[in-house]
């Protein structure tokens, strides 16, 4: 399995940005790809979580309203639309493939599998 995230840059407060993650080698069904990042001396925060199949999603609820996840798996890919950005969204955004339950939908230790990263910037 293999996941590898792109789209980050640089975006002034208020901005929109979408990161894409490229999954290869995962079976359709049964699996999660969680979006989580990791910001200078923070710890690595949850963002959001999407089902391969089926598509049931899970945020954080500092990007409720704010984020979308999606996916195409014709395309094995899947989609973090970041709109209303905030300074303190600024991290290093990391795309994991998992395969959790409800409770554990939201931690890392859920997902198997993870990808390099992707900066994201958000500046005012």
């Amino acid at each position: 399995v293999q996941l590898q995230a792109s789209g980050g840059g640089s975006v002034q407060v208020g901005g929109s940005l979408r990161l894409s993650c490229g999954v290869s080698g995962l079976p359709a069904s049964g699996w999660s790809v969680g979006w989580f990042r990791l910001a200078p001396g923070k710890e690595r925060e949850f963002v959001a979580t999407i089902k391969r199949s089926g598509g049931s999603t899970f945020y954080a609820d500092s990007v409720k309203g704010r984020f979308t996840v999606s996916r195409d798996n014709a395309k094995n890919t899947v989609y973090l639309q970041m709109n209303m950005l905030k300074p303190e969204d600024t991290a290093v955004y990391y795309c994991a493939a998992g395969r959790p339950i409800t409770s554990t939908q939201h931690t890392a230790r859920a997902y198997y599998y993870w990808g390099p990263g992707t900066q994201v910037t958000v500046s005012s």
